[in-house]
């Protein structure tokens, strides 16, 4: 079905209701209409990395973890499993009258905003802090979600719209300022491409904009997103966000003025129950009919692309044997280990031998932790292996025993309950072991959104520090003054220090996220060089010690790679592998109108095969604005045996390579405009973590 023919469609069902039964549908938990043979639909879904919160479903690692693979087409594969479980589970539900939250085929999902601070909570859900990376997996993902059919085979919905990344506390009434220049350079692209590539949906943001409520803004709502990108989808209030506008932004005085700035600001649907006000904002000629017709008419035009009244409707023949079965179960296993990076590998430690009998000491909070595998948004796998399984399941040979160690941030001495001072156990399996793998870091309950409670280590969901919680960094330490052989795994969704004592003794440090229900075996076929680590950065690592800019000033000064002031520990981009690749001959092939191409030779010049990820960035200045230090503009995995050698071609959008002006456009920069050639981005840290710089090549 047309898009065209879809909303000739709705158009004709909507003329048929009533203005009130037109209210109606307006809510995220729309009511059946009999007489017009309308079931009632739930449009809340939650899909970021797997059907969420609806029984059995595959649980692939999570946003950021996925971003790590540099992949758009892997990215696009697991996102098509997403939508295919979807129907799996859709064809069921509706089969068996079950119209309930989370049922439905609109997933609210991918969260494409700006990781622009390592301390935010909800930077797991997001693909990192580069708009570039942002885009491109934020378009692979929608494609994979929403099929190529002639009906959709479920919907995306990019979120959350838009200057959103913190604080969580104050999320229902903070203002995020920012000038043209950040909004249009680093805030919207991701918006502007996923728009433009077709999603389904856009979500508002809860907090205020430049002092407008997100879901009614006049400029980034209808000036921007309905006029200048021509987005015709349908756009839904974050959940309660329309309720804020009056409760917490103050931005009007009753529930019935909050839904008629929204409505007319064309935000079609309410996650919330605001829009039951509409009936009063209606009689009191705060809307129009016409107004409430036409957000009822996009809605039901995606609900006729998704065809839900079709005689025989779409994809009814997929069964609910595909719920995490063997081959999606394969992928995830194939997304873990492609998300894990390397972070150092003194004296390449790694690979560990797999036919080792020494004893394996696996310790730390999340040695056991089903939840550090899931993240948040996530769904309930049929299987998890945890780290301490994987290890266990790959290692036979060895003497493996396990030991929490500690909590994740508490510890209290003599506590009546137990289960609160556990270090000198980990302390003395430690001391008895050949090495030990610390699996350290975070989980939901720690960092995540809106968790509403602080303590000293989180304030509702955002961490307060970026270094280890106390407690596990006083573990680490001991178990390093204890065992010479200590391997760190960091399960978590953002950027940790573990401190300079525990990185001057650990033999490795591996950063695995929030890596899925696979995630414990994937890590240890990396630990055992049954998978050759190839993932990178796609956030910057900090020091401890890093002096960030105030987490409430949302100016990209002094933020992420483009913009840091000082060097990273691991920056953005950075990985290790356990071969490595050499890079010669880099030039323009073409340079004509918005298309640049180049390319390159690289080598796998070790003695495994590996998969490369090939990064392009651009350095640019103008006189007229900042510009950031550099700007990744493409990439492109590449798998190679060992000895292989093949000449890679990139194509870069001038979009990345454009100065933004302090009005929000896009100018050919007029300066020298430089572009690197590598497998790290081209700064002094890279170059020295993996010895050697970028290819140069000046346009």
């Amino acid at each position: 079905m047309t898009k065209e023919i879809a909303k000739q469609k709705a158009k004709e069902l909507v003329a048929k209701m009533t203005v009130e039964e037109k209210m109606t549908q307006l809510l995220y938990n729309a009511p059946a209409i009999e007489r017009l043979g309308i079931d009632e639909y739930n449009w809340w879904n939650e899909g970021s990395h797997g059907v969420a919160r609806a029984g059995t479903a595959t649980v692939f690692p999570h946003a950021i973890a996925m971003a790590s693979t540099f992949d758009p087409e892997l990215v696009g594969e697991v996102a098509d499993v997403i939508s295919t479980e979807g129907r799996a589970k859709y064809n069921k539900h509706v089969k068996y009258g079950d119209h309930d939250i989370f049922k439905g085929l609109t997933f609210w999902a991918p969260n494409i905003n700006i990781f622009r601070d390592p301390r935010w909570g909800r930077g797991q859900e997001t693909f990192g802090e580069d708009p570039f990376l942002t885009a491109e997996l934020g378009v692979s993902f929608i494609k994979g979600i929403q099929g190529k059919g002639e009906f959709y085979k479920a919907c995306a919905c990019s979120k959350h719209f838009a200057v959103h990344s913190g604080p969580e506390k104050t999320r229902h009434g903070f203002d995020a300022v920012v000038d043209m220049h950040d909004m249009w350079e680093t805030y919207l692209p991701a918006f502007e491409k996923t728009v433009k590539s077709g999603v389904a949906g856009v979500m508002g943001a809860y907090n205020r904009t430049n002092g407008q409520p997100c879901c009614a803004h006049s400029y980034l709502l209808v000036d921007v997103l309905r006029k200048k990108w021509n987005f015709d989808g349908y756009i839904v209030s974050d959940c309660g966000a329309l309720g804020d506008i009056y409760k917490f932004h103050k931005f009007v005085e009753t529930k019935a003025e909050a839904a008629a700035v929204a409505l007319k600001n064309t935000c079609d649907l309410n996650c919330g129950e605001t829009y039951d006000a509409l009936i009063d904002a209606y009689e009191e000629d705060f809307v129009t009919e016409d107004e409430i017709t036409a957000a009822a008419e996009n809605l039901f035009t995606i609900r006729y692309l998704l065809g839900e009244f079709e005689e025989v409707r779409p994809y009814s023949d997929i069964g609910y044997d595909k719920l995490d079965s063997k081959e999606h179960k394969a992928l995830n296993l194939k997304t873990a280990e492609q998300c894990i990076v390397l972070l150092d590998n003194k004296e390449n430690f790694l690979p560990l031998n797999k036919n080792t009998n020494k004893k394996i000491a696996v310790i730390g909070p999340n040695a056991l932790s089903v939840t550090a595998l899931e993240g948040n948004y996530n769904g309930y796998a049929s299987e998890y292996v945890t780290v301490a399984d994987g290890i266990r399941r790959v290692f036979k040979g060895a003497e493996i025993s396990v030991e929490k160690g500690c909590n994740y941030c508490d510890e209290y001495l003599n506590h009546w309950s137990g289960f609160q001072n556990m270090i000198s156990d980990g302390i003395a399996t430690a001391a008895e072991a050949d090495i030990t793998i610390l699996a350290l870091g975070l989980d939901q309950s720690i960092e995540g959104e809106d968790t509403g409670f602080d303590n000293d280590y989180t304030s509702c969901g955002d961490k307060r520090t970026l270094y280890l919680p106390a407690t596990q960094q006083k573990l680490a330490e001991a178990v390093c003054d204890v065992c010479e052989n200590v391997v760190v795994v960091l399960l978590c969704g953002s950027s940790i220090d573990i401190g300079e004592k525990v990185r001057n003794h650990a033999k490795a440090v591996i950063h695995a996220w929030y890596p899925g229900s696979m995630g414990g075996l994937a890590l240890a076929n990396i630990l055992a060089g049954d998978a050759n680590p190839s993932a990178k950065l796609p956030i910057t690592i900090y020091k401890g010690d890093h002096v960030m800019p105030d987490f409430e000033d949302y100016n990209m000064k002094g933020r992420t790679y483009r913009y840091i002031d000082g060097d990273a520990l691991y920056p953005f981009g950075f990985g290790l592998s356990y071969t490595n690749y050499k890079y010669v001959n880099a030039k323009v092939v073409s340079a004509d109108g918005e298309k640049i191409t180049v390319s390159a030779e690289v080598e796998n010049a070790g003695s495994i095969a590996g998969k490369e990820i090939v990064q392009v960035y651009a350095a640019y200045t103008d006189s007229r604005v900042a510009t950031p230090h550099c700007q990744l503009c493409s990439l492109k995995s590449i798998p190679l045996e060992a000895g292989e050698k093949k000449e890679v071609t990139l194509d870069i959008d001038r979009y990345w390579i454009k100065a933004v002006t302090m009005d929000g456009e896009r100018v050919d920069p007029d300066g020298k405009i430089t572009l690197y050639i590598g497998g790290h981005q081209p700064d002094s840290v890279s170059n020295k973590l993996l010895g050697y710089s970028c290819l140069e090549i000046e346009l």
